[in-house]
């Protein structure tokens, strides 16, 4: 299904890889074809993006990027949503197909018929920059940390940037890889004409079904050692009892329940879930849930616009904070640490948060990912490096594979 549906300019796969956080709609969906959309390429206006699904009622993919005042090398737009032409999905043992234009039997044959051969592209002589030094990554660490203790912020989520130049890839084959290795719960294959979006993400933004509203922001990492049952259970148990981990968490869900409270009924918000651990692949994460419930007046783009960005890829408070990202951070995210999702006939949505992914764009031959950590008072540089080398450990492992 994947080598078929390359051939499309634009498309958006979700996939949960057999998690259940929170009863998913579907274990994957498909979007394929554009019957109408949207680009907005400078800041994103959730009016506009309101008018145009009310022009255009049923169902949207797309994505929004971090707000910058650049644009990456990738070049994603600000803001892209679509009308799919025709929408694959599955639940259970179950494959539903549905499309306006073309018959649902012809396209399961069409994607029966595809080949199952994926080529790999990839080489081990790959070189992968990054646009900080390890000196130069802990010496801004230093001086966020002074932001904090001067009071100017509590927490900064601080990232920084991985790139490749000249490279060819053969996007399937890449998407392949990085879900054998790090299948995650909220993973995403975005094409949206020459730019891809790769993505293994584990957290999810905001969903909303019918008028409940969930955030489940990550803030607290350890390592994984498969090799080691023992050294693997202690890693996971200082999530468990680190009063850094934990703090770095609770200023995010205070910072979540804030933004959600702006559009929940009063006294609505609540934490379901305070200092959650789950397992993932390469690492042990802390999880939170926010929940809260809206009324049917409130739209779907009132919610994302009270909530965006996501407060766990900026930090609190959170103007004062994006002031600061955007000060010290060598170039602009792009679709990193933005949000890939979808949204329902009935202004039900789910929209991941974009990590863990690898951006490339075909025309220019160029692929870049990112990685970034929640900075604290608390917080030791040299670790913190050491933390986003192992956030990145995954998709540095398939690209330097061949």
């Amino acid at each position: 299904m994947l080598n078929w549906v390359t051939r499309f300019n634009i498309f958006s796969f979700l996939d949960n890889n057999h998690y259940a956080f929170e009863e998913p709609a579907f274990e994957w969906i498909l979007a394929v074809g554009v019957k109408e959309s949207i680009v907005l390429n400078n800041a994103v206006d959730f009016s506009e993006l309101k008018s145009f699904h009310a022009e255009n009622p049923g169902w949207l993919f797309g994505h929004i990027n971090y707000p910058s005042k650049d644009s990456d090398s990738i070049g994603f737009p600000s803001s892209f949503f679509f009308v799919p032409d025709i929408i694959i999905k599955c639940k259970g043992n179950n494959i539903s197909i549905d499309s306006s234009t073309v018959a649902a039997q012809e396209i399961f044959n069409e994607i029966n018929h595809q080949s199952i051969q994926i080529t790999n592209t990839l080489s081990s002589n790959l070189s992968i920059r990054s646009n900080y030094t390890q000196e130069e990554y802990i010496e801004i660490i230093h001086c966020l940390k002074k932001h904090i203790q001067r009071g100017d912020c509590y927490e900064i989520n601080f990232c920084q940037g991985f790139f490749v130049e000249n490279i060819q890839i053969d996007p399937v084959d890449l998407y392949q890889k990085l879900m054998e290795l790090s299948p995650n719960p909220f993973a995403a294959f975005y094409k949206l004409d020459d730019k891809y979006c790769i993505c293994a993400s584990p957290e999810r933004f905001l969903k909303k079904s019918g008028e409940v509203v969930i955030s489940q922001p990550i803030k607290g990492t350890s390592k994984r050692d498969h090799s080691n049952i023992i050294t693997d259970v202690l890693n996971k148990e200082y999530l468990l009892n680190s009063v850094k981990e934990k703090s770095e968490n609770v200023m995010i869900v205070d910072l979540v329940r804030n933004d959600l409270s702006r559009i929940c009924n009063e006294g609505s918000v609540f934490t379901k879930e305070l200092f959650g651990v789950y397992s993932f692949p390469q690492v042990h994460q802390m999880i939170s849930t926010i929940q809260g419930t809206v009324t049917e007046e409130v739209h779907w783009t009132e919610i994302i616009k009270a909530c965006y960005p996501m407060g766990s890829m900026t930090g609190a408070p959170k103007v004062k904070v994006m002031e600061l990202i955007e000060k010290y951070e060598n170039g602009p995210r792009g679709l990193f640490s933005g949000s890939i999702g979808y949204v329902t006939p009935e202004g039900d949505f789910d929209f991941n948060v974009v990590i863990r992914s690898v951006f490339y764009n075909q025309s220019d031959e160029t692929l870049s990912f990112k990685v970034g950590g929640g900075i604290t008072f608390n917080s030791d540089p040299a670790m913190e490096y050491e933390e986003c080398m192992i956030k990145a450990s995954a998709i540095m492992q398939i690209l330097s594979s061949d």
